[in-house]
């Protein structure tokens, strides 16, 4: 059965169930501002499950994507990736434990197949220090359910997953209890740590098992909360019937189940492979790079894995509209596209490949998923921009990263093999040459460091914070001629195209759309240099459309204000900002536009202008685009001047 088979028909069954099907949340919750991405199938659901009415009802069911970009130096075992689905149903005050548990096990027994000898259990142990008992309803309703089967399934105490690596498991021993750390939810984790006035409460874990040759014994005895290989996590049901008060933890009125399944688990356990990159959702992509590296995943087992996941997490974070960029949710979407593009280049992929790989991603959900139909040229043209980009500075940063090392061996007159001495580490000062002077991120030159089993320097990092703050310094010392706003000066040429750049932003908005946003500028008495958020090269036609419609503001001779707003205020007359200023309480705007006329332009600003836009033609100038270019990934720049 394939992974999208057992998707639908989860979410069917659940619908036989009088579930109602909710739409996937986007991994980039706007509204959210305590977390980067979705990281679990029930964080939409929280409101909801603290309260508040849905308007779908008290029985829910969705596949919800998900994203943990702390996961991805994880990434590479058998198991771990940054992006999943969790396959989740809910009860909101309805069905409690008994339906809960038995049609879990119906639908992975019955619907998708899977040899309920191979499955075990977990639940709470209770604690008698905070008045709650052992979970023993849950555990009886799965002793029933596999005697249903003509399976013994013995009871027992665990403990601490510590425990379990020195107690192991008994022939017919099928359900555990285990304490708050393994069975017990919160927002804040375990008993002592759940928030006062959150609901709360025990859950159980079902597991898969892999096999005893699947068992590594580094980790201790083997038992399903061990993270030994043997047993792999197929889904939890949280149990929510307590809230914790000042004097403890009393029983809830209205309790609410929350179930969450792994997707690419549950397709794993289908197959009886402890390998989730064998799935159909993620041996499609390994193939593919099979055939564009000419190596067999069996031989680079770790590189490929990591290339897989990584670029399916960046395909659905540009579903989502997020961008590769510097800040936040961008700059996480770019590690992982050019950890992608390392991991790529150790294969011997020294070619452009998104365009090979994403398409092939894009195939295997633009069926389940129509936002991924809807997307798929941008998702494409967003990736293979980013790539284009960063494949130059990946080439040149490998290179020089290999000569500045090696030049660091000669210096000393060592070899490779004397790296692991303590004054033979790998220093800030090469983290912060390799960025500053050629764009190599800091993290990739660790990546490097490590793959090449280089030691790096204890102070590295302090080294290089020093040197970026210094590089800094020189700068601002460097600026002190360039007046706030990106003018070089305050002479009569410089204000006409500081004047020129408003009447152009408000034009490339138009005839490019209005995504255009500014991510820079800078004024000077010759020229004026733009950058603008935008995905592709503007076409000729487009540049001519620009010029003829900021050269109509100047022959209509439109006249320059300005007046101080709030802030809000001003936002909400419509008054464009600078990409990532931060403003105060106020601010200056200038309008220009005829009186009793809508103004052609709004825009915070700091100034200096000319009086009338008429000023521009002085001379018998016209508004002129000497170059269009690229900036960077999604940033175009245009240099214009009045001549």
């Amino acid at each position: 059965m394939t992974t999208q088979e057992i998707r639908r028909k989860y979410l069917e069954f659940f619908k036989s169930k009088q579930h109602k099907a909710i739409e996937r949340a986007s991994l980039y919750l706007k509204d959210d501002p305590t977390t980067l991405f979705t990281g679990s199938g029930m964080q939409p659901l929280i409101p909801y499950l603290l309260g508040k009415q849905h308007p779908k009802g008290t029985r829910l069911v969705n596949s919800q994507t998900c994203f943990r970009g702390v996961d991805a130096d994880e990434v590479g075992d058998n198991r771990h990736t940054t992006f999943f689905e969790m396959l989740g149903n809910w009860s909101l005050g309805d069905y409690f434990k008994k339906e809960q548990v038995a049609w879990f096990f119906e639908f992975l027994v019955d619907e998708v197949g899977l040899d309920p000898n191979k499955l075990y259990v977990s639940c709470f142990i209770g604690s008698k220090e905070h008045g709650i008992p052992r979970d023993e309803e849950t555990a009886k309703i799965w002793q029933e359910l596999f005697e249903s089967k003509g399976i013994d399934a013995k009871i027992v105490e665990i403990g601490s997953a510590k425990d379990g690596d020195k107690l192991g498991i008994k022939p017919g021993e099928r359900i555990f209890f285990y304490d708050d750390n393994e069975n017990w939810w919160s927002r804040n984790g375990g008993l002592d740590t759940t928030p006062v006035g959150d609901p709360c409460g025990p859950d159980s874990e079902v597991f898969y098992d892999f096999g005893e040759q699947n068992h590594d014994t580094s980790f201790g005895q083997a038992h399903p909360a061990s993270e030994s290989g043997r047993f792999m996590e197929t889904g939890n049901q949280v149990f929510m019937e307590y809230r914790r008060t000042e004097k403890g933890f009393e029983p809830l009125a209205k309790k609410n189940v929350d179930f969450g399944g792994g997707l690419e688990r549950i397709a794993a356990a289908a197959i009886n492979s402890p390998d989730i990159f064998n799935i159909s959702l993620l041996k499609p992509i390994i193939e593919k790079l099979e055939g564009l590296s000419g190596k067999k995943y069996d031989e680079h087992t770790e590189s490929m894995r990591v290339i897989a996941d990584h670029l399916r997490g960046a395909t659905f974070l540009s579903v989502d509209g997020v961008e590769p960029s510097n800040k936040e949710q961008g700059y996480v979407m770019r590690r992982i596209i050019r950890r992608a593009m390392v991991k790529a280049h150790d294969l011997g992929i020294q070619q452009n490949f998104l365009q090979e790989v994403v398409p092939v991603i894009a195939d295997l959900y633009h069926d389940d998923f129509p936002e991924v139909a809807k997307n798929r040229e941008k998702i494409i043209d967003t990736l293979v921009k980013e790539e284009e980009a960063f494949r130059q500075t990946l080439r040149k940063g490998l290179h020089e990263f290999g000569k500045l090392v090696g030049a660091h061996w000669d210096s000393f007159g060592w070899d490779e093999k004397h790296w692991d001495q303590p004054d033979q580490a790998l220093g800030g000062d090469i983290i912060f040459r390799l960025y500053d002077t050629y764009g190599f991120p800091i993290e990739l030159t660790k990546e490097e460091a490590i793959k090449r089993e280089i030691k790096i320097a204890d102070d590295a990092d302090r080294v290089f914070d020093k040197l970026m703050k210094e590089q800094r310094e020189r700068s601002q010392t460097a600026g002190k001629g360039v007046f706030k706003g990106g003018l070089a000066d305050h002479s009569e040429d410089t204000k006409k195209h500081h004047t020129a750049t408003h009447l152009m932003y408000e034009a490339l908005r138009r005839v490019l759309g209005d995504h255009v946003v500014q991510r820079g500028s800078k004024v000077t008495a010759d020229r004026t240099r733009f950058d603008f958020s935008h995905p592709e090269k503007m076409t000729d036609e487009q540049k001519q459309k620009v010029e003829q419609i900021v050269n109509e503001q100047i022959a209509k001779d439109l006249k320059v204000s300005f007046a101080e707003y709030k802030t809000d205020e001003a936002f909400k007359m419509g008054a464009k900002g600078a990409f990532g200023d931060k403003y105060g309480d106020t601010v200056k705007v200038y309008t220009m536009g005829k009186d009793g006329e809508k103004p052609f332009s709004i825009e915070i600003c700091g100034g200096p202008h000319v009086d009338h836009t008429g000023q521009l033609g002085e001379g018998g100038k016209h508004f002129k685009i000497t170059k269009e270019e690229s900036s960077s990934a999604g940033v175009r720049r245009i240099k214009a001047s009045l001549l």
